[in-house]
């Protein structure tokens, strides 16, 4: 899959940017989400750069034939209908393996939403691990791995460098784009 997602990469003319860390286990956050491209070139990116994710979708992606393709690739089906504690067995799994790199898409779905989920913070804290600000930024047609942040338990902080980082990262489509959550905004839509 790395040389198909070299030469993909290249005739559309995107590029990669950063590294994945050497650290055993993180969070990588799959920003911003805002069309059905951003799995196919976050996979590609992922594969040039020689990462092994685990990222979870909607269930209704792994049905039919795409189910053991998208397993394959590192596919967690989740059932959003559900009130299952994603955080709590996200958490579990860290603390049961030794290598683990698991990405989410903190807006949680392509249409527009009025703030991010706050899990992905959650679990990286609650699991003790750092969490990794990936990103697709479609204007400069560059994807790749930002910088690390280490949970100080303290949301607020935490989540204004994260809010600094994708401040100037565009979606492929930039009216679906939200920023990440903050107190004011928890509070405004409690959901």
């Amino acid at each position: 899959m790395r040389w198909f997602s070299i030469f993909f990469l290249r005739i559309t003319r995107w590029r990669t940017e950063g590294r994945f860390p050497v650290i055993p286990k993180f969070v990588l956050v799959a920003a911003p989400h805002t069309s059905n491209w951003d799995l196919p070139y976050g996979l590609f990116i992922t594969f040039v750069l020689r990462g092994k994710i685990y990222w979870m979708g909607k269930e209704t992606i792994f049905r039919g034939p795409f189910k053991k393709f998208f397993k394959w690739l590192g596919g967690i089906p989740i059932d959003r209908s559900k009130s299952d504690n994603v955080v709590a067995q996200s958490i579990q799994q860290f603390h049961q393996n030794e290598k683990l790199i698991l990405t989410i898409a903190p807006a949680g779905t392509r249409t527009r939403v009025k703030r991010w989920k706050t899990g992905f913070y959650h679990i990286a804290n609650g699991a003790n691990v750092p969490i990794v600000l990936g990103f697709l930024d479609y204007r400069r047609k560059a994807g790749g791995i930002g910088p690390v942040i280490y949970p100080t338990g303290d949301f607020e902080t935490d989540i204004k460098t994260v809010r600094a980082f994708y401040g100037g990262i565009r979606g492929k489509y930039p009216d679906k784009s939200i920023a990440p959550a903050d107190k004011r905004s928890r509070s405004n839509n409690s959901s």
